[in-house]
């Protein structure tokens, strides 16, 4: 499949989008690597925080103060792996390990934006904002339909100087306004939000190497998210179910995020919780409806619970 997809849950975007076999989109990082060998760099987290001026160093480089945030330099995985805020130098040294690095501890609003580029230039964005539970976990994110002037200008300046030549889908995370890492590819959990034709645009993207999108009829999106507790052994809901929530008014998808037949340990998964269900919708009250719904089918008798639960 040109399109590749790790996560069969996430293959319902793709498979009816007409895409030629000589024509190859990752939309996983392993994949992304393996494509494109002459801008991995980006992998490297010291690297993206170095080129930014951020306060940064490797695991035998201690830092003068804290708190700072440590996480693995390169993770192909996700999900938060492995990271964590240092309080003080004896989690330093208990913590940060080799192959993992320290920066300063950013605050400010978590935005995950997608970019579409060619030859190294922006062409197209969107913004998605995360709203944090605890340890690695999202609540929901917000697709936004609006703009964001200054940190569209700080990584679209960041792009020119550091991706010269690349034409492809780039995600980008940002904390208060600055970069703490990228990604050859887009963010897979919603491209359903981004609106009709989209997928068929990045195609052509990958295809042709121009951009062409009609994006004027922007709205706001949300992708709720359902944990449960870690060590739980969970049944996927009845297909019917799955079909009546996908059905309800405002619902453009529902993703069940794990495979009943693999272990647990073997999904990557936050450190504060295990990740049941998305729900993806053009109302917050829509995804939440359906999200208390899955909850009930888990066994969990309120997302609420489930919270309180990790």
């Amino acid at each position: 499949m040109p399109i590749y997809e790790c996560d069969p849950w996430r293959e319902q975007y793709f498979k009816d989008v007409p895409c030629p076999p000589d024509v190859h989109i990752p939309t996983d990082d392993v994949d992304a690597w393996r494509l494109f060998g002459a801008h991995r760099w980006i992998y490297d987290k010291l690297a993206v925080a170095r080129s930014q001026g951020i306060e940064c160093g490797r695991h035998d480089e201690p830092p003068r103060h804290y708190p700072v945030f440590c996480k693995p330099i390169t993770n192909l995985k996700g999900m938060g792996v492995g990271s964590g805020i240092l309080a003080d130098a004896g989690a330093f040294a208990e913590r940060c390990r080799a192959g993992d690095f320290w920066m300063t501890l950013l605050t400010g609003e978590h935005v995950s934006s997608d970019w579409a580029v060619v030859q190294g230039e922006p062409v197209w964005c969107r913004h998605t904002r995360g709203i944090p539970l605890s340890c690695g976990m999202f609540d929901y994110w917000v697709i936004q339909a609006r703009r964001l002037p200054e940190l569209e200008q700080y990584c679209g300046d960041w792009i020119r100087r550091h991706l010269r030549g690349y034409t492809g889908m780039i995600n980008i995370e940002t904390i208060g306004g600055l970069i703490i890492e990228a990604h050859l590819r887009f963010s897979d959990q919603w491209p359903d939000l981004y609106g009709a034709g989209w997928l068929e645009a990045v195609v052509r993207l990958y295809e042709h190497g121009r951009w062409d999108y009609a994006d004027g009829a922007r709205r706001d999106g949300f992708s709720v998210v359902l944990f449960g507790p870690h060590g739980v052994r969970f049944r996927h809901p009845a297909e019917a179910s799955l079909r009546a929530y996908r059905a309800a008014p405002g619902v453009s998808s529902v993703q069940i995020t794990f495979l009943e037949d693999r272990p647990l340990e073997a999904h990557t998964m936050p450190p504060g919780g295990f990740r049941l269900a998305i729900v993806n919708a053009s109302s917050l009250a829509a995804g939440s409806a359906v999200r208390a719904a899955l909850a009930g089918d888990f066994g969990l008798e309120s997302t609420l619970i489930a919270r309180r639960a990790v």
